[in-house]
């Protein structure tokens, strides 16, 4: 990764220009750096960052020129985000409410709705327990605070330390386990708790496997994130080795729910955030010129929460 000049951006038709306050550093930057996000390639000059917000400055043709001035988030795909001034769609723009800060919009920005509609794919329920795999993250800890608000029966949580697992007790988590998902606490047996009926899981790896058998009967597993790079190949046969107990796994990407659907639940997150019921998590801000430290952070797992670049 490198600090170079850009020609200024101009914004095409339905599209805007946004002069960026804050950048959203998410993992699916780190894998897209690393080169381990499957299926998809980026070319040499590809411009991280998925989320921005800021103040648009310039719209193109076909865009309500009410946008100019207004303080808004904005999705920018998979890259285009680590800039002073951003481009993105009046689609994927929405505008930010009083008492929310840029920093905080873009640490919950993606964050929020891929908990809260993870949770929905899962079809999770008032009453049944819940283990977010690699919660310390931004994901992971709207994950547990929405699955807590919403009458989870238990909410556990994997991490790598005990201050993360009391911190993730703060936000909601009632059992903390380490990465392998054995009772994280010195003092208990090293037993695994009772199974899941839904697991939220961000970390994918070579692990995914001993999850799948932490399934209750019926359980269902909901990979949206792969972190720690893809599962084996072979990962499925733990599923039909237990073929009687009707447990599943499932992909899930924000792209697949309705635009509408989806910018409604991020709106409400938003007001949710500025009245104080869902927390934003910022580990750190960094300078936009200090990326490639954000990415070691990120590569090392020292990141609690989201770390956030300013130009």
């Amino acid at each position: 990764m490198a600090l170079v000049d850009l020609p200024e951006p101009e914004a095409g038709p339905g599209q805007v220009v946004i002069e960026t306050e804050a950048i959203g550093v998410g993992g699916v930057d780190a894998v897209i750096r690393r080169g381990t996000l499957g299926g998809f390639g980026f070319a040499p000059g590809h411009v991280p960052g998925s989320e921005v917000a800021g103040t648009v400055t310039h719209v193109g043709d076909g865009v309500d020129t009410t946008w100019l001035d207004r303080r808004v988030w904005a999705f920018t795909g998979t890259g285009g985000g680590y800039v002073e001034r951003a481009v993105a769609k009046i689609g994927d723009v929405i505008a930010l409410p009083e008492g929310l800060s840029s920093v905080d919009a873009v640490t919950l920005g993606s964050a929020a709705p891929v908990a809260h509609f993870a949770l929905e794919h899962a079809r999770f329920a008032a009453g049944e327990s819940v283990l977010v795999r690699g919660a310390s993250g931004s994901i992971g800890i709207a994950a547990v605070e929405l699955a807590a608000r919403g009458g989870a029966g238990l909410v556990a949580v994997t991490t790598s330390s005990a201050e993360r697992g009391q911190r993730l007790r703060g936000f909601g988590a009632t059992v903390v386990l380490d990465r392998q998902g054995h009772e994280a606490n010195p003092d208990s047996p090293r037993d695994a708790p009772p199974p899941f009926d839904v697991i939220i899981d961000i970390v994918g790896g070579a692990d995914l496997p001993l999850f799948v058998d932490r399934l209750a009967p019926n359980g269902r597993l909901v990979v949206v994130g792969v972190v720690a790079g893809m599962p084996p190949a072979d990962f499925g046969m733990t599923l039909l080795r237990t073929f009687q107990q009707s447990r599943s796994i499932a992909t899930f990407s924000l792209d697949t729910v309705p635009t509408a659907s989806r910018d409604g639940y991020r709106a409400q997150a938003f007001a949710a955030a500025a009245r104080g019921e869902l927390h934003a998590v910022v580990d750190d801000v960094l300078p936009l010129d200090q990326a490639v430290e954000a990415h070691r952070r990120m590569d090392a797992g020292s990141v609690f929460g989201r770390i956030v670049l300013v130009p």
